[in-house]
This record gives C-alpha cells, sequence and structure tokens, in this order.
C-alpha cells in the first residue's frame, strides 16, 4: 500500500504564518536550501500533488507549484500521504508494506498514511491533527516549526548543513580571477556565473553556493552560509547568511534573511533577519530594524493576536507584492501585509499593516485592487511572468476580506 502521490496541509497554527499563508501555502515558503514543500518531496521520495490549505486559497495556480485545492469527501482511490506543512521530515523509518499510519513527532500528529478505501480526514482534524489517530502511530525524525520567524532564526544551521551535504557532490571551481576567497568552506558555482574583480567570498563560517546564472559586481563581499537561487544578480554590499530563491536582484547591507523569490533590494539599506516573498520590490535606503534599544525580547503583531517571539533578533516579515519607496523605515518586528505599498518616507511604518494597505505618512487607507493589478502585472512583465488566473482570484478575495466594503 505504498502511496502514490503526497498532499501538504496547512493546519491551524500554519494558518496563523501571516503575512504569508494569506497569499501562498505555507510549503511554498523557503527554509535552508529549499522549499518547505520540496524538503518533504526528497525524504519521501514522492512528488506533491496539491496543498490543501483552507478556502482562502482554493484555486492558487502559481506555476510550478501544486495547487491549493479543496478537500476531497469522497473516500481514497489510491494510496495517499499527507503530511503538515510545518514539519520539516529527517527520516522516516522503514515502514510497513499494509495498513494505515498516524505519523508523530514526540507523539503530536504531524501527518498521515492512508489507503484505498480510507476516509480523507475531515477539515477540523487537518486543522487540529491530535483529533485524529488511526491506524498504527510511527514516530518520526522531523523538525516542527512554530511561526514564520522560526524560519529566520533556525534557516542559518539548516542553510550550513544543506549546503555541506550537497558540496560532497560539488566540483569546487578553484581559484577565480580577481575574486578573493576567505576561509576553506565549500564553494559551489554553476553554469554560467559570472563573478566581477573585487569580491570577496568568506567561507569561514559555512558553505557559499551560486546556482545558474548568478552575476556578483563587485566590490562586493558574501559570508556563508549563502545560497542564491538561479539568475540572482548582487550589485555589491555585504551579503551574509542569506538564502534566495530564483531571480532575486541585492545589494546594500543583507543580514539572516531569507528572499522566497523574484524579489527585489537592488539599493543601498540595511535588511536584516526578514523574510521576504515573492515580488516584493525595496526602494532605494530602505532600512530595517532587527534589535530593540532594550536589547529585550521582540513581540510581532498579527492579525488577531501579539506573541512574543522569545527572540532578541527579529527583523521584518514582507508579504508577497509589497512595495516601498525610497527612505522607508521598518520596525523591529514588522509586518506588512500582501499586495500592500509603503512610502512617503517619514516615521517608521506601522508595527503591522493588513493586506493591501496603502501606507504614506498621511496615513493608511486600502489599496485599489483593480491598480494592484496594474502594478503587479508590469513588474511581473519584466521577468516574463504574469499573474495566473487563481492567483489572482485568491488575491481579489484577500482584499475584500481584508477591507470588506472599502
Amino acid at each position: 500500500m505504498a502511496p502514490t502521490e503526497l498532499v501538504l496541509f496547512d493546519d491551524a497554527r500554519a494558518r496563523r504564518w501571516s503575512p504569508f499563508v494569506e497569499a501562498r501555502p505555507v510549503g511554498e515558503l523557503r527554509f535552508g536550501d529549499r522549499l518547505l514543500r520540496e524538503r518533504v518531496e526528497a525524504v519521501t521520495g514522492l512528488r506533491c500533488t496539491a496543498s490543501w490549505s483552507g478556502p482562502g486559497l482554493e484555486g492558487w495556480d502559481e506555476p510550478e507549484a501544486p495547487p491549493c485545492r479543496a478537500v476531497p469527501t469522497e473516500p481514497l482511490a489510491h494510496g495517499l500521504l499527507l503530511w503538515s506543512s510545518r514539519v520539516v521530515p529527517l527520516h522516516i523509518p522503514d515502514l510497513p508494506n499494509e495498513g494505515t499510519l498516524t505519523f508523530t513527532v514526540e507523539d503530536a500528529v504531524v501527518g498521515w498514511r492512508l489507503g484505498p478505501g480510507d476516509d480523507i480526514p475531515p477539515e477540523s482534524a487537518l486543522a487540529d491533527p491530535e483529533q485524529y489517530r488511526i491506524g498504527t502511530a510511527v514516530d518520526v525524525q522531523a523538525e516542527v516549526l512554530g511561526w514564520p520567524w522560526t524560519l529566520v532564526d533556525r534557516f542559518s544551521d539548516r542553510l550550513r548543513g544543506d549546503l555541506e551535504a550537497r558540496a560532497r557532490e560539488d566540483e569546487d571551481p578553484g581559484e577565480l580571477p580577481g575574486v578573493h576567497r576567505i576561509g576553506a568552506g565549500p564553494l559551489a558555482v554553476g553554469p554560467d556565473v559570472e563573478i566581477g574583480p573585487g569580491v570577496i567570498l568568506d567561507l569561514r563560517d559555512g558553505p557559499i553556493r551560486l546556482d545558474a546564472g548568478v552575476r556578483i559586481e563587485g566590490p562586493a563581499r558574501l559570508v556563508g552560509p549563502l545560497h542564491l537561487g538561479p539568475g540572482c544578480v548582487v550589485f555589491g554590499g555585504h551579503v551574509s547568511r542569506v538564502a534566495a530563491g530564483p531571480v532575486c536582484k541585492l545589494r546594500g547591507e543583507i543580514a539572516d534573511s531569507v528572499f522566497v523569490g523574484y524579489a527585489n533590494k537592488a539599493h543601498d539599506g540595511y535588511l536584516g533577519h526578514a523574510l521576504v516573498g515573492r515580488w516584493v520590490n525595496l526602494g532605494a535606503g530602505t532600512s530595517n530594524s532587527d534589535l530593540k534599544n532594550s536589547y529585550g525580547n521582540v513581540r510581532v503583531q498579527l492579525p488577531r493576536e501579539r506573541i512574543s517571539t522569545n527572540l532578541m533578533k527579529v527583523g521584518v516579515f514582507l508579504g508577497d507584492h509589497v512595495k516601498t519607496g525610497i527612505g522607508t523605515l521598518l520596525t523591529t518586528g514588522g509586518v506588512v501585509g500582501a499586495g500592500s505599498n509603503v512610502f512617503g518616507g517619514g516615521p517608521a511604518a506601522p508595527r503591522y499593516l493588513p493586506a493591501f494597505s496603502w501606507s504614506s505618512a498621511t496615513g493608511v487607507e486600502p489599496f485599489r485592487f483593480d491598480k494592484f493589478v496594474e502594478v503587479a502585472q508590469a513588474a511581473m512583465a519584466r521577468r516574463g511572468k504574469s499573474l495566473t488566473p487563481g492567483v489572482e482570484d485568491v488575491l481579489r478575495r484577500l482584499r475584500a476580506a481584508t477591507h470588506e466594503s472599502k
């Protein structure tokens, strides 16, 4: 009864991962050198065919990602592995050939193996897996991620391990003309990578991996562990302990930050301990704080709650399609919802901005959806992409739910 497909589900905790989960499933966020979904696929050996992330994301259809669908109500016709999107599997033991299984991590339910004829867990069980224990319990080795800031707090160690493991299969490029290497850590350089003279690659604290088509312009200092996905460009600056998805443009001082993909921070300014969604564009001089003057614990405001992170270093969380104007200041632990436009300079932006906020020095109002689509399509067209009907519909529903009739 081997499963033939993998489906990820967002439980009740995952659905509180603002400002990201309103516009994309949690499995499509980056942790270490790959997406959470890709981590589950690698360990299970199965391709993910769908995400069950709640009604707000039904119909989401970003290219190269499994779609978000409604939970079926009919019994299964084939084997299925259901796995929590915020659980990173490290090792799954040998499993019996037959029988329904409940997977646990330290006795907490994180997923199920179901066979033909089995009922699919109801929506209430996907929100709270603890209430649905069926078949035989199998304890697995996995890392359970609690909140979005956990992705940032733990990603450096995870990235270091990922890149060290991959380095065993990579060939070191050796001496690079005009490039200064410090330390003996692994370096991986993909095809068509360009590294200009005056670039420093600091490998003392971790590996560096540059995927196909990456370009680094000097002067710049890259500090490992660091991973730049295909087509990324660094225009200069100090970039340390960063993981960036495909086609990101980076410049300035960036530290301990994760970019999901297709994001621009192409100007000077500081970005630290940040999680940046897709299609974000940061204007020149945009900077954030990631440390309180008191060196105290950072609290993060989410839509319906304010949560203590129990961390001293917490930056900003920028949802998909966020734009900032020149000189924008972002606060420690700041949250900016998807589709928001923050500009006007002056005092720092509010600590929390709901999705589709139009935030200026004079106040905050809803961002018109037709204007948002116009801007998003223009920005995406520059990368040969466009809003799909499903993603646009999800964002339209998010705007309506956030601002009602405004």
